[in-house]
């Protein structure tokens, strides 16, 4: 089952990368695997999968100590500052860094172990009561304080969309996005990227694909529903 659906996601990437002009080659497909029993991620990993999404810490490191080590984990979920000393040296990205201080933590946690960590800042582009990250007007002034620690570097930035039937709802949250990661590029804001937009999940990558997602996070049509 795990194979037949993957493919097919990875087919609608595809298409929708042509559809926008863009080579497939610059979008990666992260599986959401939360609450995902480690066999069904093994079978993903048979079929070439390396990137693996989390919302949780402990599931990233119960999953991270029995499975390949070639395995890239991304964090996705709320990250609760007190769980940033356990999962900074699993993580290969933060996606979800919704404050100045809980980056602050990323960089004392970082310090300690003498490494950088990636991280992307979460915008609340739809202005959602029930989501977390920064408003779209907050993005620079975050960045340019959050660009000063020496042990982050931020990537770029990440967007949950509203859950909606119609995926073409969200074209607009997506143009946001993608339209405020090109105005952080021009500032030239030193120790910041903004080479990673990760936005689209199951019900949407496609959309978000087509507005620029280099990173899209699915999870329900590879694995199935929760």
């Amino acid at each position: 089952m795990i194979k037949e659906q993957l493919h097919q996601v990875q087919e609608k990437v595809k298409a929708a990368c042509i559809r926008a002009g863009r080579d497939p080659g610059e979008v990666t497909l992260v599986a959401v695997s939360k609450t995902k029993p480690v066999e069904l991620l093994e079978e993903a990993y048979d079929e070439g999968i390396r990137d693996f999404g989390e919302n949780k810490v402990q599931e990233i490191l119960e999953k991270e100590a029995v499975m390949a080590k070639d395995i890239r984990w991304h964090m996705i979920g709320h990250l609760q500052r007190n769980k940033v000393r356990q999962v900074i040296d699993k993580a290969v990205l933060i996606h979800s860094v919704d404050s100045v201080r809980l980056a602050r933590q990323i960089e004392e946690e970082a310090a300690k172990k003498d490494l950088c960590a990636d991280i992307l800042l979460e915008v609340n582009v739809a202005r959602e009561a029930s989501k977390y990250g920064f408003l779209p007007e907050e993005v620079e002034g975050a960045a340019r304080e959050i660009g000063k620690f020496s042990h982050i570097h931020i990537r770029g930035l990440m967007t949950i969309a509203p859950f909606v039937e119609n995926s073409e709802e969200n074209r607009n949250v997506f143009q946001k996005l993608f339209q405020l990661c090109v105005d952080m590029k021009s500032k030239n804001i030193d120790n910041i990227n903004m080479d990673i937009l990760s936005m689209g999940m199951s019900g949407d990558y496609e959309v978000a694909i087509e507005e620029g997602a280099t990173i899209v996070r699915v999870g329900t049509s590879i694995f199935g529903s929760r």
